[in-house]
């Protein structure tokens, strides 16, 4: 299982888990929640309590991933097999992102 503290402008949204069997779970934390400015992450996970759940990499967190020649640089410069998405965007997603949404790894 691997895990990432998903943070949009900066706050802490929520958590988002890859579990052994390549699936996905996304959840707010009950703070970001509480707090009547935030926005969701993404239009596609609007704030709710309940967690999202998804065979595969959620397509906004997808997105966030470089496609191409990028790609196979950045898989070479991190050691990360080129078809593990979530080990990308754990290794690319912490700083200059496109967008408010960044990611911080968790040490399980």
């Amino acid at each position: 299982m691997r895990q990432c503290e998903v943070y949009v402008h900066g706050i802490r949204a929520g958590v988002l888990t890859e579990d052994d069997h390549r699936e996905y779970t996304f959840s707010y934390d009950a703070a970001y929640l509480s707090g009547e400015e935030n926005p969701p992450v993404s239009l596609t996970l609007p704030l709710r309590k309940e967690p999202y759940h998804s065979p595969y990499l959620f397509a906004f967190f997808f997105n966030m991933l470089s496609e191409g020649e990028n790609r196979q640089i950045q898989s070479q410069v991190h050691h990360i097999d080129a078809d593990d998405d979530f080990g990308i965007l754990l290794a690319t997603a912490q700083a200059d992102t496109i967008g408010a949404v960044t990611i911080k790894p968790i040490a399980l």
